[in-house]
């Protein structure tokens, strides 16, 4: 299963260390693959430091993409991360 879906940094700093880490932690036992793309650059979300490299700031549209065969799962947990700014 391939999912792809854009969300917004509504975090004040952007994609800075926090919450990096929290997505990294949340991808630890996923199976899937997951990227961000943002502007021309797409990473492995799974990478702290590709997250940072993304320098992302408030209002960014990133786009996901999810795939694997546990895809829906990841996808409904980044999205509430996101739409949640990592509990910030």
């Amino acid at each position: 299963m391939k999912l792809i879906r854009k969300v917004r940094v509504k975090n004040g700093l952007g994609l800075h260390t926090r919450p990096a880490t929290a997505i990294v932690k949340l991808l630890q036992h996923c199976k899937s693959s997951v990227s961000f793309s943002y502007k021309r650059d797409t990473i492995n979300a799974k990478s702290i430091l590709s997250i940072l490299m993304l320098a992302a700031k408030k209002n960014s549209l990133i786009t996901m993409t999810i795939e694997g065969e546990d895809a829906g799962e990841i996808m409904d947990k980044l999205v509430t991360a996101f739409d949640n700014s990592f509990g910030e």
